[in-house]
């Protein structure tokens, strides 16, 4: 009952700010030059849609987002569980990977553009160098927060490396890798959306790019929308994922029944 109750409330608000909002452009009180009125997003979006050289662009991004979520991912579990086991490893590497990770990600895209081309891989490592970091530190800290007493019941059990990392440190660390997974999805994107506004020919951040250079604030807000579905629809895929690996939470069973 409370889940239809709240997304009723979330229609509504959707419907009110997009209404509102409409409703100001045609009465003069918002420039549809900085504002555009949503109906006219929504042209631009069906526009798009319905030319097949739109998916071009789509594919490439989505190409540039899922490889650099996918290679950031595994690098920053496996280096965050790495070092998570391996404490003196963590100190000696912790000033070159925190200096690593001061440095802003826009700097380095010019770099991988010289290194790597105008092409796909420039992007990619963008993405990756976002991604990284915030997997990695989530999974780092999920393996340290592993309680101790069933490290060593475990361990008298006759447990393994090996089987700690499977029955132990993994599941333990799952909510937090999880977590991250949930959160580096957005800057994924947006390593692929900012190698693509520095040099490209193709893809969603160059159709933007195009569009805030001809002052189009229609293609701009068009393209952004297109981009915030895209993140929507892999969280919703992550949410299934979670609900699959992490069933013994707590208000798992209470999300279900409710």
């Amino acid at each position: 009952m409370h889940a239809k109750t709240d997304r009723a409330i979330q229609i509504m608000l959707v419907v009110g700010v997009f209404g509102g909002w409409q409703a100001g452009v045609s009465a003069g009180l918002i420039d549809p030059f900085f504002f555009p009125a949503p109906w006219d997003i929504v042209r631009q979006m069906v526009t798009w849609l319905m030319d097949t050289s739109f998916y071009s662009h789509v594919y490439i991004t989505l190409t540039e987002t899922v490889l650099g979520y996918v290679i950031g991912t595994v690098l920053g579990v496996t280096g965050g569980v790495w070092l998570g086991l391996s404490p003196r490893s963590a100190r000696i590497l912790d000033p070159f990977i925190k200096g690593f990770n001061a440095i802003p990600r826009v700097v380095l895209a010019p770099i991988f553009v010289l290194w790597l081309g105008l092409g796909l891989w420039s992007k990619v490592a963008l993405a990756v160098t976002l991604v990284f970091f915030i997997t990695f530190f989530n999974a780092m800290q999920g393996v340290r927060e592993v309680n101790p007493v069933v490290l060593a019941n475990a361990r008298i059990l006759g447990a393994n490396r090996r089987d700690l990392l499977r029955h132990v440190y993994f599941p333990a660390a799952a909510s937090w890798i999880l977590s991250s997974l949930r959160t580096s999805v957005g800057f994924a994107v947006v390593g692929a959306i900012i190698g693509e506004y520095l040099g490209a020919s193709a893809g969603l951040g160059y159709l933007i790019a195009q569009a805030e250079g001809n002052f189009n604030a229609v293609g701009v807000f068009a393209g952004i929308i297109i981009l915030a579905g895209f993140v929507l629809i892999i969280d919703f895929f992550l949410d299934i994922a979670e609900n699959r690996l992490i069933t013994w939470r707590p208000n798992a069973s209470r999300e279900a029944t409710s």
